[in-house]
């Protein structure tokens, strides 16, 4: 079988629509838009860019088909969130991609650690973060994400 070319690029702002609406695909599919959600979704330069994130999108043939993104939240720790494959590309291992372009990403800008929220439904996300390495560590309790019941963290 032929190998499927993806491209992982940096943010480019003709894309940003593509970053909202990936995740709300996923969102609708498996939970509800939260407003913290549509918040961050449709300002991502204000939530995501201006404090030294990134967001990552993954091509093929120059479409769109993926994305994540990396929130700082504070010196040397990130959080990774905003992962999203479009139904017609998810078992292409494309969130791998993303997943080891982030962490890529990540130790080459002096990030310490990552952590991601989730929800224990998701169970082939989950099992993407226990391959590359993140283990479960207890939810605060201000989590901001209602679907959120179980956090997970990776030190680089």
């Amino acid at each position: 079988m032929e190998q499927l070319k993806v491209d992982i690029i940096s943010f480019d702002e003709k894309y940003a629509n593509n970053f909202a609406q990936l995740n709300f695909e996923w969102l609708e599919k498996y939970f509800y838009i939260e407003d913290y959600d549509r918040e961050v979704l449709t300002n991502p330069k204000k939530y995501i860019l201006t404090d030294g994130g990134q967001i990552l999108f993954a091509l093929v043939g120059g479409k769109v088909v993926g994305t994540v993104a990396l929130i700082k939240r504070e010196e040397g720790v990130f959080e990774l969130s905003k992962m999203a494959v479009t139904v017609g590309h998810q078992g292409l291992k494309i969130g791998q991609k993303l997943m080891y372009a982030c962490i890529d990403y990540a130790g080459k800008n002096g990030v310490k650690r990552l952590f991601l929220d989730s929800s224990k439904s998701l169970t082939p996300a989950l099992t993407l973060y226990q391959k590359v390495g993140f283990k479960e560590i207890p939810v605060p309790e201000d989590t901001p994400y209602e679907r959120c019941d179980i956090r997970m963290e990776l030190y680089l």
